[in-house]
């Protein structure tokens, strides 16, 4: 049985620490998808809202070293919310695996970043990666970055998983109206 915890003075957001089976990556995420709802709604705080989801994914998916935003800021990436050791800074676009998903609007899954040309170390325990960009319309805003210590960590289920949760988000960044978004 799990506990709900109160994250802030509405009763609507609340945060479970349920152990997810994710053999099941399809249902696992579903039920992230739900809870990031209950996190990011009626907020209108890019930043507040990119921190949650990020502690959120941190905390929930097993095997990851570090997860975390990258926002667009003067034809840049600039580091966000995140959750991990510390993270390189600025990232050009189409640079390392970060700045390349976000150059092709695309999500990309890395299973050795060692063989990643050109990839970007922060991280020298990190193995794999995803990043999923973050688009609003026709804006980028940023990319979802997922680190792991294990080569191969990450395969598309993850990938469809990780996109139906930044569809979810990108809302609540775009429409926050902070920095964040622009």
């Amino acid at each position: 049985m799990t506990a709900a915890v109160g994250i802030g003075y509405r009763d609507c957001m609340t945060y479970t620490n349920a152990q997810r089976d994710f053999r099941d990556k399809d249902t696992a995420y579903a039920e992230l998808v739900s809870e990031l709802t209950g996190l990011i709604g009626g907020e209108r705080d890019a930043i507040a809202n990119a921190a949650n989801s990020a502690a959120l994914l941190f905390d929930a998916l097993p095997e990851v070293n570090w997860v975390g935003y990258y926002f667009l800021r003067d034809g840049e990436l600039v580091v966000g919310p995140f959750q991990g050791k510390p993270a390189c800074v600025r990232i050009a676009m189409g640079a390392g695996v970060c700045g390349t998903a976000a150059q092709r609007r695309q999500t990309l899954i890395v299973e050795d970043v060692q063989n990643f040309p050109g990839h970007i170390v922060c991280d020298p325990a990190s193995r794999s990666e995803i990043v999923v960009p973050l688009v609003a319309g026709q804006r980028l805003l940023g990319v979802l970055d997922l680190d792991s210590p294990r080569p191969g960590r990450f395969d598309a289920a993850d990938a469809r998983g990780l996109e139906r949760l930044a569809r979810r988000l990108v809302p609540a960044i775009a429409a926050a109206g902070s920095d964040a978004a622009e």
